[in-house]
């Protein structure tokens, strides 16, 4: 998993400047704070997705 994240590494300052002015031409101004809420949403369902498995992990362990 981590070897498909490996080029996030070599990701610095102009590169992200970059890609956030191309979401903004594609997007638009009035759409980037639905965006970013929704992505924010998703990280958040994410999350506590994989804290509920590791805690049926962690008690199937246990049992």
């Amino acid at each position: 998993m981590f070897q498909a994240l490996a080029f996030l590494q070599n990701i610095g300052l102009p590169e992200l400047l970059v890609v956030l002015v191309i979401v903004l031409l594609l997007f638009g101004a009035k759409r980037l704070p639905e965006i970013a809420r929704g992505l924010g949403k998703s990280i958040q369902e994410f999350k506590k997705g994989v804290k509920e498995i590791e805690r049926d992990v962690n008690d199937e362990k246990k049992a």
